[in-house]
């Protein structure tokens, strides 16, 4: 079967972003790359910093509500819709729940062929990355090193700490069939 969506899963700062536009460069046919970013920044500003919705620590931990709950689960159901009606996807998101948010994922995508992808970073390096960015909080990075590997099963995992986006992206590359 043709490899129809990539997850891609990782701490802050490990390196997804860039290893998602890296794949959508080198892979043979169009793949549309959808960030659990994009979801938080099309929510409504009432949803961020709310017990309902997401929130985002001084110290950089993230604890998510119900609404937030509903609006993910419902964005990656839709995200499965759109490739069961021809794209190909590469989903850049953050396990916090670690092997309980890959089981939402699996049910959403039953049925599609999806290459489970982990992406690591040593939590000093993401840590500096993430400092460089100035868009995160100062902490993020390093809460979320490992916590969202922890019971996931993957078909391949990438260590961005030492390794550019492009080749991991060539990497994963080479596990997609076409």
């Amino acid at each position: 079967m043709t490899t129809q969506v990539i997850v891609l899963n990782g701490g802050s700062s490990s390196g997804k972003s860039g290893i998602s536009r890296c794949l959508q460069a080198i892979l043979p046919d169009p793949w549309l790359a959808l960030s659990v970013d994009t979801l938080v920044d099309a929510m409504p500003a009432s949803m961020q910093a709310s017990d309902a919705g997401i929130d985002f620590a001084p110290d950089g931990q993230v604890t998510v509500g119900p609404e937030f709950r509903t609006l993910d689960a419902a964005w990656a159901e839709g995200i499965a819709a759109m490739v069961r009606v021809g794209a190909r996807v590469i989903v850049d998101d953050v396990f916090l729940g670690g092997a309980a948010s890959q089981q939402r994922w699996q049910k959403a995508l039953t049925g599609l062929d999806v290459l489970w992808v982990g992406v690591k970073c040593d939590s000093a390096v993401a840590a500096g990355r993430e400092i460089a960015r100035g868009d995160r909080i100062g902490g993020m990075a390093a809460s979320q090193a490992e916590v969202v590997h922890e019971g996931v099963v993957y078909d391949l995992v990438v260590d961005t700490t030492h390794t550019e986006s492009l080749v991991c992206a060539q990497n994963i590359a080479t596990w997609v069939r076409c």
